[in-house]
């Protein structure tokens, strides 16, 4: 075998080990580039996750504290024209406006409970005094109405 053969077998081989160590370099290559996309999909889905569920928790409070502040407000109407004495108009407005609130918001426990009360702080007459057996009763119907509240929110704190 001459020299020209040996050089053009030796080049050969380089070329072919070359072109072998070439395309095991892409294959890897293509495997570390689809491992580290795979890994950012994770990384990012993680992250959507958390952006999600810092979202949900921050609507679920906003509504608790939408909640609590309708539950305030009944409570307040009420007490203003059975406690205060204060029957007019304007008292009796503020109370089915925030009555219909409590009935927006709910549960229905605390909705139902939140009428109830309404209608009793409604059966209070305008001028006279009202009767004990009335006030006696204003007490139970606001108890209920705060027991349903506190059970409300207490079940999704």
């Amino acid at each position: 075998m001459s020299d020209l053969e040996i050089a053009l077998i030796a080049a050969g081989s380089a070329l072919a080990g070359s072109i072998v160590t070439g395309w095991f370099t892409r294959s890897a290559g293509h495997r570390q580039a689809d491992a580290a996309r795979h890994a950012g999909n994770r990384q990012a889905d993680a992250v959507l996750h958390t952006v999600q569920a810092t979202l949900d928790e921050q609507r679920r409070s906003q509504a608790e504290v939408r909640r609590r502040q309708a539950y305030v407000e009944l409570l307040q109407a009420a007490e203003k024209i059975v406690l205060l004495g204060q029957r007019g108009g304007e008292e009796r407005v503020a109370l089915v406006r925030a009555s219909t609130l409590v009935s927006l918001e709910g549960p229905r426990a605390v909705a139902f409970a939140g009428l109830q009360l309404a209608a009793c702080a409604n059966e209070f007459p305008f001028e006279s005094p009202a009767s004990e057996e009335l006030n006696q009763r204003f007490i139970a119907v606001r108890a209920a109405f705060e027991d349903a509240a506190r059970t409300s929110l207490n079940s999704h704190s």
